[in-house]
């Protein structure tokens, strides 16, 4: 049988955490191989949808990420969506399939009707340029690809990726591009401290630190619970990446 879970918000799913963290993740290797959990899906929206506050706004990407045994997920549009979901279901490891709440009500594409899947271990690189790497997932895409057209028109060229696949993330394609612009700005919603743009904050600096011309930079949430009436403030907009943008490349 193929498990597929949809847990109704990603804010829901701890009281599941021993289950997916304790055992899923961890049923094959204490078996010596010998047995697993199957194809196990759990969906869950995850992110700011506009007006859901501390209980519905959660981005837990990080949390998941740091548990080998479980592959995590999060699709930036709904050609990635059916793309990315139909491998997770295909996939014979248990799978935290993120979906941005955000895309249910605004995002459109001709998505494929036959049978579709891309693969898990590949960031894509929405977008090519020479000056600075943009790297995010999720709803944050728009986002870079907003603040990326709004460093075009100063001239600056914004190589931007969508790492698609949290964990395990796809380093060599990140590696490629900022070994190349020589600059990198990670966003995601979720808050800055222990986020998941430090391990690749983290990683890069390691391995492409003699090719770096400016720090690498962060632009996420703030350490705080998600506000409601302060929301567009909590949020990394396409103006604050913007302004990270240029004190990179002025640096």
């Amino acid at each position: 049988m193929t498990a597929i879970a949809e847990m109704q918000f990603a804010d829901y799913i701890f009281p599941a955490f021993d289950q997916i963290v304790n055992e899923a993740a961890k049923f094959r290797y204490r078996t010596g191989n010998q047995f697993d959990v199957g194809r196990l899906t759990f969906r869950t929206p995850c992110g700011a949808v506009g007006h859901g506050a501390h209980y519905h706004s959660q981005s837990p990407e990080a949390y998941f990420a740091h548990t080998p045994g479980l592959k995590v997920v999060c699709p930036s549009d709904p050609i990635q969506c059916k793309g990315l979901l139909l491998a997770s279901i295909r996939d014979d490891n248990p799978i935290i399939f993120l979906e941005p709440k955000a895309l249910y009500r605004g995002a459109e594409d001709m998505v494929p009707v036959g049978d579709y899947e891309l693969d898990l271990h590949v960031a894509d690189v929405v977008q090519k340029g020479t000056d600075i790497t943009l790297i995010g997932w999720g709803a944050q895409l728009r986002i870079i690809k907003e603040a990326a057209k709004m460093a075009e028109a100063d001239g600056i060229s914004c190589e931007v990726i969508d790492l698609q696949t949290i964990y395990p993330y796809d380093f060599d394609t990140l590696a490629q591009s900022v070994n190349k612009t020589g600059r990198c700005i990670i966003s995601h919603e979720a808050p800055i401290t222990s986020g998941f743009g430090a391990e690749l904050s983290a990683k890069i600096q390691e391995k492409c630190f003699l090719r770096l011309e400016s720090p690498i930079q962060r632009v996420c949430g703030y350490d705080t619970p998600f506000p409601l009436v302060h929301e567009p403030i909590y949020l990394p907009s396409k103006f604050k990446l913007y302004e990270a943008i240029k004190r990179s490349v002025n640096f």
